[in-house]
């Protein structure tokens, strides 16, 4: 019936999440609302743990994509789970070293970071550092000398593969902000300078071909060109690389009809490729990372608004505002994300109208989305929008000066508070 097996329809017609009547969660906490399910981030952080290991025997790491979903909270259920950390600014690092994430699971990631940023990696003793450019790598070996440290690093490669997802979130292809192509040769020259370099180890390469995906085919081809490369520097520069990082954007089922392989299906045919391929290049199967984000917490989420204003105009379409919008989930505004949407005291009933629903910024554009499946909904109506726990908390903003909501996390039908909901004297804090 919904596009999340920890949703549900209870005795009394409402929706709940992790066994937590949402409309109970909505008068407890208000709204906008993101509530997190913990039982399934970590069912879901243990299917990738356990897969590693399984099909890498024991040579496979699982880093979160905290750039999904950050805050001091997911750090510690991650490190509970005995995952790493990927981050991608200096705040996503500093969350994680407040929250006490063990540093050297961290991997730091970023097309331009700052010498503030890398100083901070060495400081804080961040694992690796995944270097996107020439320029950064000469910064880096400095800032390195000058503070007496030798950090691993890894490159981030581009390795030109066709991920069949929205443009937008494309990542692997030659015509990208991220890292060293191959085709040119960027990435074989950059790797020369890199082993020649003395105050940082060369440690691994990474790839990422972006988001969204459903298919497993472009996955096998990432391994194959990028151990491919592996081979090339070991055969052309006698150095073997230790590390292979083949990132995420495994896709989850925001629409009933999407229909996501099993992360297992993923790790298990990427590593056959893994091991054919270094039997017959004759090299070392090197040590496996991916950075799953949405997947482990995208499905684990969703946001609950009141509903204000019904507003119908014929033969044309019929308006739902909600209290919140853009500011809490931009993606519709960004991509054209689409949801499906429950009203949560009405989860039992057929969803037989079709609306768009409105969020109250003053932007035409500011929706959820439209031509939306949704039961008959009244102002007071107590709406969740599903599937909304990657990329909505986190790219949360404060346009027209809107408060960003709490983040509730739900765990045995308990709730508990993981980030409080700004005041409105956070709006100002600083203002001068």
């Amino acid at each position: 019936m919904f596009v999340s097996e920890d949703l549900a329809v209870n005795s009394q017609g409402h929706l709940t999440i992790g066994g937590a009547d949402t409309v109970e969660l909505a008068e407890k906490y208000g709204t906008p609302l993101y509530v997190m399910d913990e039982d399934l981030i970590r069912k879901n952080l243990r299917r990738f743990h356990d897969s590693m290991n399984k099909y890498y025997n024991g040579m496979g790491e699982v880093h979160f994509a905290s750039k999904a979903f950050s805050c001091m909270e997911m750090c510690r259920i991650v490190a509970s789970e005995g995952d790493g950390l990927d981050a991608v600014s200096i705040g996503e690092l500093y969350t994680a070293v407040k929250a006490g994430f063990p540093m050297e699971k961290v991997g730091f990631h970023g097309n331009n970071k700052t010498d503030a940023e890398l100083r901070y990696c060495l400081e804080v003793g961040v694992g690796h550092i995944i270097v996107d450019n020439i320029p950064e790598l000469r910064r880096l070996e400095a800032i390195a000398k000058d503070m007496g440290k030798k950090p691993l690093i890894m490159f981030r490669i581009k390795p030109g593969i066709d991920a069949h997802t929205h443009k937008a979130v494309l990542t692997g292809q030659i015509d990208s902000k991220f890292g060293f192509a191959l085709e040119t040769g960027e990435a074989f020259e950059a790797v020369k300078e890199a082993v020649s370099c003395e105050n940082v180890e060369f440690y691994g390469v990474h790839c990422h071909i972006g988001s969204q995906i459903f298919d497993i085919e472009p996955f096998e081809a990432a391994a194959k060109t990028m151990l491919g490369f592996i081979a090339k520097v070991k055969n052309e520069l006698g150095y073997e690389i230790k590390g292979l990082n083949l990132g995420g954007g495994f896709g989850i089922k925001y629409l009933t009809e999407h229909d996501p392989k099993p992360f297992e299906e993923f790790i298990e045919r990427v590593s056959a490729v893994v091991r054919e391929q270094c039997a017959q290049l004759g090299i070392a199967q090197p040590r496996m990372y991916i950075e799953p984000g949405r997947s482990i917490v995208g499905p684990a989420g969703i946001t609950l608004y009141t509903v204000g204003a019904r507003k119908v105009i014929p033969d044309i379409r019929t308006y739902i505002s909600i209290d919140g919008g853009m500011p809490d989930n931009p993606r519709y505004i960004l991509y054209e994300s689409e949801y499906e949407a429950v009203v949560a005291n009405k989860a039992g009933e057929p969803r037989d109208e079709k609306v768009t629903i409105a969020g109250r910024c003053c932007e035409s554009g500011d929706l959820i989305g439209e031509n939306m499946a949704l039961q008959h909904a009244e102002s007071g109506d107590i709406l969740a929008v599903l599937a909304t726990g990657a990329y909505n908390f986190s790219m949360a903003m404060t346009y027209n000066r809107l408060q960003r909501p709490a983040v509730v996390f739900v765990r045995d039908g308990e709730s508990r508070i993981g980030v409080k909901r700004e005041s409105l004297d956070d709006i100002i804090r600083n203002d001068v």
